[in-house]
């Protein structure tokens, strides 16, 4: 079932001169469910107004936090999953007309629902080998860190993890620094210090990225350093995780040569769980 601009159904008609689909303009948020609630709801409406806001979309005046949750939570009625685990995807796209240059700044909606397994995030401690991306780069740019239907880079990396059976691949900005995964931002544990990359290098604006900055903030044991990261830096941590709004936090099992604990994700996944539950 679809919600599409407020109507639920299950044949959405989407015109051929969408402009998501001609030109990728179209932002879009992914959320967890679980438990009667959307997960760190207020930090993915903030995002999705600033991403509308930068890419000068008009905001309708029905696009309240209260009235988007209220939209998002009639798929999850609709899909009978209100008493289960679900990932959410709320896609806008700005209304057709124009080419390049819109010629109508409005924008449309649509929501669909996925279940999920688990209602809390869990920590796979499976194989999980990365690989660096090297065929394109991610802009250190504000467009780069929106999430937008601009995605090609993680597209053809996602074809490249396959085809040489890694797990995943961390992407490099165009000054070569390790940027972010395909599909999460990039955590690196070294001794007491965690780093990830500011946002100035190009990286997602990550929901989870915002918790755990904040949360490794009020930890005595471990210093937060938001900073490029070379591939160099790689071999000699002590642990690398991914992030991201559904999977919550993914260890990194093997990059190249070196292999890595998991000691601090898991001490990690603990309080993210516990400050979805409170948010």
């Amino acid at each position: 079932m679809i919600n599409f601009n407020g109507t639920l159904t299950e044949t959405p008609q989407f015109s051929a001169h969408n402009r998501g689909m001609l030109y990728g303009d179209a932002v879009f948020e992914t959320i967890r469910y679980s438990g009667g609630k959307l997960f760190f709801w207020e930090d993915h409406y903030f995002r999705l107004m600033a991403s509308m806001r930068i890419l000068r979309m008009e905001i309708p005046m029905g696009f309240t936090l209260e009235d988007l949750q209220d939209e998002l939570l009639k798929v999850v009625e609709a899909e009978n999953l209100k008493d289960q685990a679900a990932s959410l995807r709320l896609t806008v796209t700005r209304n057709e007309g124009g080419k390049y240059l819109p010629e109508d700044n409005n924008v449309s909606f649509y929501i669909f629902a996925k279940e999920l397994k688990d209602p809390f995030f869990t920590l796979t401690e499976d194989h999980y080998e990365v690989e660096l991306y090297k065929d394109h780069y991610v802009n250190a740019d504000l467009l780069s860190t929106l999430k937008t239907a601009n995605k090609i880079i993680h597209v053809t990396g996602s074809i490249f993890a396959k085809e040489n059976d890694y797990a995943n691949c961390l992407l490099l900005n165009t000054n070569k620094s390790v940027v972010e995964a395909l599909n999460g931002n990039l955590f690196l544990v070294k001794g007491s210090t965690i780093k990830t990359p500011p946002l100035e290098e190009g990286c997602l604006r990550g929901i989870i990225r915002k918790q755990l900055i904040e949360i490794i903030a009020k930890l005595d044991e471990f210093t937060i350093e938001e900073a490029a990261i070379s591939p160099f830096e790689l071999q000699k941590a002590d642990e690398l995780f991914i992030t991201n709004a559904i999977v919550g936090i993914q260890p990194i099992s093997k990059y190249r040569k070196k292999t890595y604990t998991n000691t601090v994700a898991k001490n990690l996944l603990g309080k993210l769980n516990a400050k979805a539950r409170l948010g």
